[in-house]
């Protein structure tokens, strides 16, 4: 495991429990068939943070609780930057009735998975990519 690493941008969140949340997102990768796991970053920030992001680079004017960017540059190891809005977590947390720990680390998987190769464009791919982040939600020991 070379690095998995975790900051904030202009906003004010302490992560609970990095060195298990490394450890269980290390062993989804290598579950997924990766022998490495390269730098791998993961900026906590707020709405309009991340929506300047997703305006930037992705033409998308719209809100959301993610973005993944695969720097990967060996089929075998995994690497990127993912961008999580904790606003946005808080708010589906509630719209969904589920914990905020637990919708947060729903969507950290969900950007490792992406990471992975997983799509979730179309309905199919959506079902598979909820199934793996429901089967790795299921591994966590903490």
């Amino acid at each position: 495991m070379k690095s998995i690493l975790f900051f904030t941008e202009d906003i004010d969140f302490k992560l609970k429990e990095k060195g298990k949340i490394r450890q269980w997102i290390a062993d989804a990768i290598k579950g997924e068939g990766f022998k490495r796991v390269g730098e791998l970053s993961f900026i906590l920030c707020s709405d309009a943070y991340l929506l300047e992001i997703n305006k930037e680079y992705l033409n998308h004017d719209t809100y959301t609780d993610i973005v993944t960017f695969d720097s990967s540059e060996d089929e075998d190891t995994i690497a990127g930057d993912i961008f999580i809005s904790v606003e946005r977590i808080r708010e589906n947390a509630q719209k969904f009735k589920v914990d905020e720990r637990d919708e947060l680390h729903r969507v950290i998987i969900h950007g490792v998975m992406h990471l992975c190769g997983y799509p979730d464009k179309k309905p199919a791919d959506k079902a598979k990519m909820t199934a793996k982040e429901d089967e790795y939600l299921g591994k966590r020991n903490f």
